[in-house]
Order: C-alpha cells, then structure tokens, then sequence
C-alpha cells in the first residue's frame, strides 16, 4: 500500500485489496505497517476511538473477514489501551498488530517491541518513534490454518533474538508488516528478510508500505514472501500491489531435516 493521511481513503483501498484477495484464493491477507494511517500527528485521535473490546477500524476488519471468509494479519494499528486494559499515556500509543480469524474473531494481538529512533539521511532526516510510540514487551505467536505464526513489525527485523524467541515458541511463519523508508529498504530490506528466514528456516511473509506518502517521507515497498531455505518466492515493486503467494508448511521441515541447524546449536 501506499497509505496517506485520511483513514476512509486507506480502509477504502484495503477493502478493495481484501475482495481482490480473497477472489484469488487467498486464506490469509497481511497488510502492511500503518495501513490505516500514516500521519504520525494523528494516531492518538485514531488510538481513542478503538476500545479495549472493539472499535470502529477493528469492526470494520472483523466485518471484513467474516464476509470474505478471510483470516486477516492487520500490519499495525495505533491503540491508546495496552493488553491488560491500562491506558498509555497521552501523546503515545501502541503499534499493535491484530490477528483476526475468518470468523470475525480477534484471536491475538501483538505490540512492536522495537521502535525506530535513528538519523537516516534522507528527506525526513531524523525519525523518533519513540515520541509517537511506546514499546510493548511480549512475543506473541498464534495458531492458524497455515501453522503457527510469530508476530512482528518493520523495525523489529533488524533484532534477531527476537525471531529467535518466535520460533521457539513453535512459529513456522513469521510475518514483518513494515514501513520501511526507502533509504533503509535499499540498503538492507531484502538482506535482512532472507537472514531471518535462513536462520531461523522459517517462512517469513513482509508486506511493506512502498510509495511517496508526502514530501518528506517514501517508503520502499518490494514486498516479499521468503521461504525457509531464504528463496524470494515472490516480490513486488514500489507502489500499491496485491502479492499472491502459497505457503506450505511442509517446506519447515524438509529444510530443517536437510540442514539441522536447530540440533546442532550449542548456545
């Protein structure tokens, strides 16, 4: 996607994306970090209006996947109430990712852990999502009809250990919905998403923003599924794309058979 500003206009377009999707076979769509919104000054207003129990961008999702008949991965959406339904204090939210079944049903959510405060270089210069964000703080993988999934975002690709952490708690699939800028994307988007899926012979499904959202800020896009021996399975470009892909989950353990790296790890 290429998100903007006005969060009718992208849950316009992802209602478009997900009948394309689902018209094609697709059982699980994964959407991209920010596909709501990607206007940082309004995430709070946008985090207010979801509740602990439900809210109008999560019905919209739900409703969504029950007429589909789609399991839906909802990259990141800002949430002004953590897990244990404490509030985060204003101006800061939570990026959470929300699983939801093709029932409708929210079956788990995941908080970024690792929020990008770095100097870039490019037009925007310097990004602190730390202003914006407050990081959560636990691993979250869930079982679904293509096995157990890990739950990460953008920004979390660049830490290992917390892959790691996924897939010993049983992921054979991880997704990484993202954001990332063009610069960083150019240098180290696809390097990284093979790494993570050769070490940790997993597959791994990176659904990224990739466009010109305003005068400072482009993303890279190149979306891509990678399977556990890190083969691009499939791959987009920059710019607003449905990419179809089939996971097979028996892929895991042919590589890991093949190449026991689990077995032999020694730290």
């Amino acid at each position: 996607m290429v998100s903007g500003r006005d969060p009718s206009a992208n849950l316009a377009r992802v209602r478009e994306l997900l009948k394309q999707a689902s018209e094609q076979g697709a059982s699980i769509a994964v959407l991209p970090e920010n596909f709501a919104s990607f206007y940082s000054a309004g995430m709070r207003t946008l985090a207010e209006q979801e509740t602990t129990t439900s809210g109008p961008i999560r019905s919209f999702l739900a409703d969504q996947a029950r007429e589909l008949g789609i399991w839906i991965v909802a990259g990141s959406l800002p949430m002004a109430i953590r897990p244990d339904g404490s509030p985060v204090p204003a101006p800061r939210v939570r990026a959470t990712c929300w699983v939801i079944d093709d029932q409708g049903r929210e079956v788990a959510r995941y908080d970024k852990i690792h929020l990008f405060d770095a100097e870039v270089g490019d037009a925007q210069g310097s990004y602190k999502e730390s202003d914006t964000f407050e990081p959560g703080d636990e691993l979250v993988c869930v079982d679904t009809p293509a096995g157990r999934l890990g739950l990460s975002i953008c920004y979390d690709l660049r830490f290992p250990e917390l892959y790691r952490g996924l897939v010993a708690r049983g992921a054979t699939w991880v997704v990484v919905p993202a954001a990332f800028t063009w610069r960083t994307g150019q240098a180290h988007w696809e390097t990284l998403l093979r790494a993570r899926a050769i070490e940790d012979q997993v597959w791994v499904c990176a659904p990224n923003q990739g466009g010109q959202h305003d005068s400072k800020r482009r993303t890279w896009g190149h979306s891509m599924m990678i399977d556990p021996w890190g083969t691009v399975v499939r791959s987009a470009e920059e710019g607003e794309q449905l990419l179809l892909a089939t996971l097979d989950p028996a892929r895991v353990g042919e590589v890991r058979r093949a190449m026991p790296a689990w077995q032999n790890r020694r730290l």
